[in-house]
């Protein structure tokens, strides 16, 4: 990891750190939402991973994974079926 990457990821927990005092959230519900958004872009990767055959694609970024992370399975099953219309 070069200097680069090093000065964001500070420069990340410092703001993530000033936005939770601010808007007054606990940083144990900051860090969950982080880890289920992690957890919620694995099921993502497997659904895409999984069934290509059946033509299921669903795009893997921010938004996606929080959303799976916020709703966890009916998450990832709605946004399976979305991908249908």
């Amino acid at each position: 990891m070069d200097l680069y990457n090093s000065i964001i990821i500070g420069i990340s927990i410092v703001a993530l750190i000033i936005i939770t005092r601010i808007l007054n959230i606990s940083f144990s519900k900051i860090i969950k939402l982080i880890i289920n958004s992690i957890l919620g872009a694995v099921i993502i990767f497997a659904i895409n991973k999984t069934t290509p055959m059946l033509g299921i694609h669903i795009g893997l970024n921010i938004v996606t994974s929080i959303f799976v992370g916020i709703f966890g399975i009916p998450g990832a099953i709605l946004l399976t079926a979305i991908n249908f219309f």
